[in-house]
This record gives C-alpha cells, structure tokens and sequence, in this order.
C-alpha cells in the first residue's frame, strides 16, 4: 500500500449539503428557510423566545453558586497505589510522596494537590505523604501499619512572591 492508494472506508464520509447554490441543487432560491418570516432571515436569535412572555429560563429561580476560587484535587485510591506497589512502578520502602505517584504514571498531574482515598483492597505498609486524605483512608493504611502525612498546600500567591 502506498500514500496515493490510502482512502475512507465507502460511506465513512459523506459530502457536505450545500444550500442556496440554483434550482438544480434541490436547495436553491430560498435554501431550506421557507417563506418570508423572521427565521428566513439571516442574524436571527429566537431561541428562547415566547412571543412576548417571558421565557421559561427567566421565570424559574437561580440556584446554587460557584465558588471562583475552589480547589481541584487530583484522587488516587489505596487499591490503585497497592496495584501499583505489587506491578513494582512504586517503591513501597520509599515514602509516597506525590512526585512519586505523578513519576508513576498513576497520576497525571497534581491539580492543587492529590487527595488519597480508600477505595479498594489495601494490606501494605506504606509511608504516604499527600494533600489531603478522607479518614478511612488514613485508617486503612494505619491499618496495615503505615502512615498518612498531610502536607500543607502551598498557596499561589506565596509560589509567585518566592519566584
């Protein structure tokens, strides 16, 4: 097979409709609009319009709020850290700290940190340094006879002061 030879699958793609391009097309004089009328017009923004009264979407209350400033942490569960332990990518005699989960490939990136929390089957003695931790997870792995150190967040106002 050569680049020339390479093509879509038959009806992989389909053309395009091209409106208001002569009678012959099929959708030529009017293309589709109909007759007169606002929406045959171009520059037409009637979709939450009730003739008048007052829309639907403005009637019904606002509710809720969303904080401008929330934090946004990246989760790891304990079953996926022990997974990770047993397959030999995380060093479990090292502390677990989140550069080291984030060099493990089991998480992304670190958001404003990265939060533990106990979802699945956990029996390892780790050493676990993180964000933040719900308290089953730090039972968990208190459990096994290791430990949850919470580290402070660093907060990006002091993160561009220092640089």
């Amino acid at each position: 097979m050569k680049l020339h030879e390479l093509h879509d699958n038959p009806g992989a793609t389909k053309k395009r409709k091209r409106i208001g391009r002569g009678a012959g097309s099929g959708m030529g004089k009017t293309g589709g609009r109909g007759i007169k009328g606002q929406k045959s017009r171009s520059g037409v923004a009637i979709k939450g319009y009730e003739g008048g009264q007052m829309p639907l979407y403005q009637r019904l209350p606002k509710r809720g709020f969303n904080k401008p400033n929330r934090k946004s942490f990246a989760v790891v569960n304990l079953g996926l850290i022990e997974k990770f332990v047993n397959e030999g990518k995380i060093d479990a005699s090292a502390q677990i700290t989140e550069d080291v989960l984030i060099a493990s490939g089991l998480v992304r990136r670190k958001l404003d940190g990265i939060r533990l929390l106990a979802k699945g089957v956990f029996s390892t003695k780790l050493d676990v340094a993180v964000t933040g931790a719900s308290k089953s997870a730090v039972e968990a792995v208190e459990a096994a006879g290791g430990s949850v150190t919470i580290t402070a967040q660093v907060k990006t106002a002091q993160v561009k002061a220092a640089e």
